[in-house]
């Protein structure tokens, strides 16, 4: 039989336990919406496209953006790279922020 002790014991771990991922779901989303807006400053201030580091990153975005990587065809590239990428570092965010707060629930 569970004491009131050891349920208040289990609960409280199982909390320590929920809060910890939410922080990871938290960071996770975090790191992918900042990859994404440093892929768009790399595109909009027309970074050098040769260098590892650059093409790591817009490769990345470009990857993490997804689905809405063409949701907006604009006239300008970097307008439309801008646009969709930063709908997807959004998204990602407010995901983020979904997942945690439905972890953090009782």
């Amino acid at each position: 039989m569970l004491t009131t002790s050891s349920r208040a014991k289990r609960h409280a771990g199982a909390a320590v336990a929920r809060a910890s991922i939410a922080r990871a779901v938290m960071l996770i989303t975090s790191a992918i919406a900042l990859v994404l807006v440093v892929g768009i400053l790399l595109v909009v201030l027309e970074a050098n496209r040769s260098n590892e580091l650059v093409q790591l990153v817009r490769d990345a975005a470009s990857l993490l953006a997804g689905p809405f990587d063409d949701l907006f065809t604009l006239d300008s590239n970097k307008a439309e790279k801008a646009v969709n990428w930063g709908i997807a570092a959004v998204v990602w965010l407010a995901i983020g922020r979904l997942v945690a707060r439905l972890l953090l629930r009782r």
